[in-house]
């Protein structure tokens, strides 16, 4: 499976928070060629496992991808077959008006999100901003016909196929963080060609868009000596101020914040100029939102390190994304931790 197809497949599937597994064959299968071990948790995180050639090492170095969308909820089903629902994750209510959906139940139903016209609307509505509990979707069933394929709870995606834009770019829903999912593979298949002495846990964590929770777990279990999330930054666009965003296309932001370890984040750039690999400073002075975030206050604490992608048009169905970061992501990946030795470590983790 090659780098787009794998990205295709898992934007074009359905993984909203808590309901991550409909994407577990897919990843196992793209992992398994290269991983020593594959498990699944508690949780429903799946950990891929590759040891480094040093067996009897105890560095654990862990990289974390989410795996899970952000998405809707049946919340009500009217008398009139119209489905009320309410957000999973971060959703901008302004962004789905006039969307079609697909409704997960018993057998996935087809459905548009409605909403008053605008003919029809006082004159101190039209300006304001539509709320998520005023919108409808329309599946075109009874609600009689609905009982006996959807619950109360369901989940809701936003129908989007995955599509190329011009260059490197490609365009989909759930992007975030389906790519981070993808720079793991990217760097996983590196590794199979260099040496590292250092056992790699690949981590696609559930739940980060409703807390973190999959980090946090997984962290807790491995424990490891280096924890690195991989996830996405803002995308720079004309109408965005320069200094919060990252390029397209100038490889993967850097993190730097009270979240980041210094000593690893100078390993991180001392390693993509020795490489020549183009990368990028983000800068997030506090906690980054990330899964980062959760393995540096798990146990006692873990050295942690973010690398960004470049994404446009966040938490939207039409995510931008260049190919050329993703790959950079996962290259930058593998030879930072090839760099990673007994001999080194300790020095790099002293502040």
């Amino acid at each position: 499976m090659d780098t787009k197809e794998l990205l295709e497949v898992l934007s074009n599937g359905n993984s909203v928070s808590g309901h991550e597994s409909r994407l577990n064959d897919t990843i196992i299968f793209a992992f398994e060629k290269y991983a020593d071990d594959i498990s699944i948790d508690n949780l429903g995180n799946i950990t891929a496992l590759k040891k480094g050639k040093n067996n009897g090492s105890n560095i654990k170095i862990m990289l974390s991808g989410h795996m899970d969308e952000i998405g809707l909820m049946v919340k009500y089903i009217e008398d009139n077959g119209f489905l009320r629902f309410t957000s999973i994750g971060g959703i901008d209510p302004r962004t789905i008006i006039g969307q079609e959906v697909i409704v997960h139940g018993n057998k996935d139903l087809f459905g548009v999100i409605g909403s008053k016209p605008p003919h029809l609307q006082e004159a101190s509505e039209i300006n304001k901003a539509i709320k998520m509990e005023d919108m409808i979707i329309d599946v075109g069933y009874s609600k009689e016909e609905l009982e006996d394929i959807l619950t109360i709870g369901d989940t809701i995606t936003i129908k989007r196929d995955f599509k190329m834009l011009q260059g490197n770019r490609v365009t989909g829903k759930a992007l975030d963080d389906k790519a981070g999912i993808v720079a793991m593979y990217e760097c996983i298949k590196e590794l199979s060609k260099i040496e590292h002495d250092s056992d790699i846990y690949f981590v696609s964590t559930v739940q980060e868009e409703v807390g973190m929770r999959g980090a946090f777990t997984s962290t807790y279990k491995i424990n490891p000596d280096i924890g690195i999330a991989i996830d996405v930054g803002f995308g720079s666009t004309p109408e965005l101020p320069k200094a919060d965003t990252i390029d397209m296309g100038k490889g993967p932001g850097i993190t730097i914040g009270g979240n980041i370890h210094p000593g690893l984040r100078e390993k991180m750039v001392e390693v993509a100029k020795e490489y020549n690999i183009p990368f990028q400073f983000e800068i997030s002075p506090g906690p980054t939102g990330t899964d980062a975030r959760a393995m540096q206050i798990t146990r006692e604490g873990i050295p942690a390190l973010c690398l960004s992608i470049p994404l446009r048009y966040m938490h939207t169905s039409v995510e931008v994304i260049d190919m050329m970061d993703i790959k950079n992501t996962g290259k930058l990946l593998a030879f930072f931790i090839a760099s990673i030795s007994n001999e080194n470590l300790e020095g790099l983790l002293c502040y």
